[in-house]
């Protein structure tokens, strides 16, 4: 019999997160579904983008049980990853709440009006989304170096500064995150 090794237990978390994601947060978060008909005129709904990337992390959760039977375990699971892993969390956290409060606050000390009137017109629609974005991508890669450098602030700004393009030109009436909740 075949021992439970970190593989297993890794893909079985990632799977069945994406599981619950899928069946249970995503269609009770989102207004609409994965693609909307209005008068015969279909459009992209707001469920759609969350769906396709916890549908890609179950499938690589999936892809990492089917190896895991193929090839010895390649670690054990220790107490330096369950406190990298909560680093990581504790960065993901500061990202969101970067993201969630730059907007408001610049705009209740350089703007007239309500971040809420102001939330997708420029720059204020970009401002929280770009912001965490460059914490969370410039403090991973100063990870990966480990020392903190220009090059990867760079990095983080334009990583997010693209995200938030390549997610908001394309479309009309999108909000980027977390600019729908405020």
């Amino acid at each position: 019999m075949q021992r439970i090794n970190v593989d297993v237990v890794l893909g079985l978390v990632v799977l069945a997160c994406a599981l619950v994601a899928v069946v249970i947060w995503i269609p009770n978060d989102t207004g609409s579904g994965i693609v909307e008909s209005v008068r015969g005129r279909y459009s992209i709904g707001d469920a759609l983008a969350p769906t396709v990337a916890f549908a890609i992390l179950g499938l690589a959760g999936a892809a990492l049980l089917i190896e895991s039977r193929r090839k010895k375990p390649t670690g054990q699971l220790s107490s330096r990853n369950l406190a990298f892993i909560g680093f990581m969390l504790l960065i993901y956290l500061a990202a969101i709440l970067v993201m969630r409060w730059t907007g408001p606050a610049l705009a209740s000390i350089a703007a007239e009006g309500s971040y809420r009137e102001l939330r997708d017109t420029l720059p204020w629609k970009y401002l929280g989304y770009v912001a965490g974005g460059t914490l969370m991508v410039s403090v991973m890669v100063s990870l990966v170096e480990r020392q903190f450098t220009g090059k990867a602030l760079l990095i983080g700004v334009l990583a997010s500064l693209l995200m938030a393009m390549f997610y908001d030109l394309p479309f009309d009436d999108l909000l980027l995150p977390p600019n729908g909740d405020v």
